[in-house]
């Protein structure tokens, strides 16, 4: 036996220093088969198997499943396959479409490429369109909600982490971090919260509502239209590398236009339709924010 004073306390370490095999004799290693657990597949292999072969003839198809916020990188293995397929092209936009209802895992639409189009109803965690490199994400409120989606967030954070291309709509506000190091996408949201567009070096960002704090820090590339009808934007936005002003020309508003009508239509949004509606008036409380 073995006795360590601490503290006016003994620690009694026989049992951890007797040896549990005296004689020798005892194997030291498992000699059992392994007992694998049995395999289970994920919503990203149903996916997968689902539209493979379709891909394979380039054909168009569309699949409809539920999905739970277990579900993780949905997406990611069929986008890998056309990407293996059909390199940056992809295919054809929408040649394969999914529409999954309920609440996403992380990484929901990592990683997307061209001709891949996932419509999600319902909510999303972080993590989404993960490195996207083309193809479209749409996020949409269930039909039968009743809540203002301008108000309320339906997406999580570090939205579009280092995305390259493809287009984003959502019909609710998005997290902190929201494009981060994008590079290239388009995405439209109703808000976002601290540090949105931080690192961006390319692409198009919309925000059709507030922001967090620390807007555009390290923003070096692209643009971003914020509508700030509340006119806290100054107080918001990292001037450090960038600076904000009104629609500069009537190319600005309409790329912006385009943008809001194409938001409207892929997501339902009554908020985006009634920015529209209002058009004369809401275009002048947009900012556009630039690199200096």
């Amino acid at each position: 036996m073995m006795e360590v004073e601490y503290y006016e306390s003994q620690i009694d370490l026989a049992g951890l220093l007797s040896d549990p095999d005296p004689s020798g004799t005892r194997p030291r290693a498992n000699l059992h088969p392994r007992n694998d657990p049995h395999p289970i597949e994920t919503l990203d292999d149903w996916l997968f198997d689902a539209t493979v072969n379709a891909v394979a003839r380039g054909a168009p198809i569309s699949v409809t499943r539920a999905i739970k916020n277990t579900d993780r990188t949905v997406g990611a293995r069929i986008a890998g396959e056309i990407a293996r397929l059909y390199g940056d092209a992809g295919l054809p936009a929408g040649t394969i479409r999914a529409t999954l209802r309920g609440s996403a895992g992380q990484s929901f639409g990592a990683f997307c490429v061209n001709g891949l189009a996932l419509v999600l109803i319902g909510e999303a965690n972080d993590y989404v369109g993960k490195g996207m490199a083309g193809g479209e994400i749409v996020i949409r409120l269930p039909e039968r909600a009743r809540w203002k989606s301008n108000e309320n967030f339906i997406l999580g954070n570090t939205v579009l982490y280092g995305a390259t291309g493809g287009a984003l709509f959502a019909a609710g506000c998005a997290g902190e971090r929201f494009a981060v190091r994008n590079s290239g996408a388009v995405a439209v949201v109703e808000g976002v919260g601290d540090h949105g567009c931080e690192y961006m070096t390319g692409g198009t960002v919309v925000v059709l509502g507030a922001t967090g704090r620390n807007f555009g820090a390290g923003m070096t590339g692209g643009i971003a239209f914020v509508y700030d009808r509340a006119n806290t934007l100054a107080t918001r936005l990292n001037a450090q590398l960038v600076r904000m002003e009104r629609l500069a020309n009537d190319a600005d508003e309409s790329r912006l236009r385009d943008l809001v009508s194409q938001h409207a239509n892929a997501t339902g949004s009554a908020w985006s339709r009634e920015l529209l509606e209002r058009w004369s008036e809401t275009r002048g409380e947009f900012w556009g924010v630039i690199p200096k």
